[in-house]
């Protein structure tokens, strides 16, 4: 859902989004479709695809964040495996 606001995304950004909804989760490696996070609002092509655990569970991003500490995971990290894994 959108925020009123914050701007639509363009074209290239919806691309992108979707090519990252797609993709397993970058913590964890849960399998696919994921949920698109975006560490600054608006700034798609830094975000991330997350399971539901890592994103918004008690112990992901928007929680303890140990999900993410335990696996040695941080916000660099995650984008440069969603690059990674867009691009490969």
């Amino acid at each position: 859902m959108r925020s009123k606001n914050k701007r639509a995304q363009t074209a290239a950004e919806s691309r992108y989004v979707a090519k990252l909804a797609a993709l397993d989760c970058v913590v964890c490696d849960a399998p696919g479709p994921s949920e698109v996070h975006e560490f600054r609002q608006g700034e798609w092509f830094t975000s991330v695809p997350l399971c539901s655990e890592c994103h918004r569970g008690k112990d992901g991003w928007h929680g303890t964040r140990d999900r993410w500490t335990n696996r040695r995971v941080d916000m660099l990290d995650s984008i440069n495996r969603a690059v990674g894994r867009v691009l490969g």
